[in-house]
């Protein structure tokens, strides 16, 4: 049984459309990638299964319909949400950034603190520092830290590499990776850099204009033609 299946989800933004019957169903501890160019509706396809955006279809929870459920009940079953980073309290700092993803989890902050600062030791030594003053890949150490800080079991990462140098990207896939591996976690991550998705997740869906166009396993994808030449720099 998949942990989260999603059936029929349509998405707006007012009058405008941002998905139309997007379907598709993450298993658990699988790491999954949303491919897509900017405007695609990737992070409106998170925005929704956070419940932050007015929507129609189904998102199931294993055996739950959360469609209708409010934000924090979201969080409270096990969806944890990183945003891109820009989405930080510039001048709160890092340690407050981080309190803030708690807000459901008090009784686990300084075992979940500990826990970010093992997987980013970075942010430890600067803990005292504002956002505002750090590298981008510090920040997006940040975000998904506060996202950890709730003890998810479900991690939603969206665009995680945008304006990133190679190495940090590696960095944070690296810690992607451990958060799927020593932890257990399931983890759908979007992204435009489709090589960098192909690196890390199992199974892939392109989507375009908020259609899913393509899905497939990392390897299938890699080898369609058209698709390797439209999104993985092949040909």
């Amino acid at each position: 049984m998949a942990l989260i299946e999603i059936n029929k989800l349509s998405a707006w933004y007012g009058k405008a459309q941002a998905l139309s019957e997007i379907s598709l169903e993450v298993n658990r501890a699988e790491t999954i990638a949303i491919v897509g160019a900017n405007g695609a509706g990737k992070s409106t396809l998170l925005d929704s299964i956070m419940g932050l955006v007015h929507n129609t279809g189904s998102i199931c929870l294993e055996d739950e319909d959360i469609s209708a459920s409010k934000t924090r009940y979201r969080v409270e079953q096990g969806i944890g949400y990183a945003p891109e980073r820009f989405n930080l309290f510039p001048y709160m700092t890092v340690r407050d950034n981080l309190l803030v993803g708690a807000y459901t989890a008090r009784d686990k902050i300084d075992k979940n603190l500990s826990a970010v600062y093992k997987l980013f030791p970075q942010l430890a030594e600067r803990e005292n520092q504002e956002t505002a003053t750090q590298s981008g890949g510090e920040r997006q150490m940040v975000s998904l830290g506060r996202a950890m800080m709730s003890s998810p079991r479900i991690l939603l990462v969206d665009e995680p590499t945008i304006g990133l140098a190679p190495k940090v990207c590696g960095e944070i896939a690296e810690v992607l990776r451990r958060l799927r591996e020593e932890m257990g976690l399931t983890v759908i991550v979007t992204e435009q850099n489709a090589n960098f998705a192909l690196s890390l997740a199992e199974r892939l869906y392109v989507l375009e204009s908020g259609h899913i166009t393509a899905s497939g396993s990392a390897d299938e994808l890699a080898r369609d033609d058209t698709l390797a030449k439209s999104y993985f720099g092949a040909g």
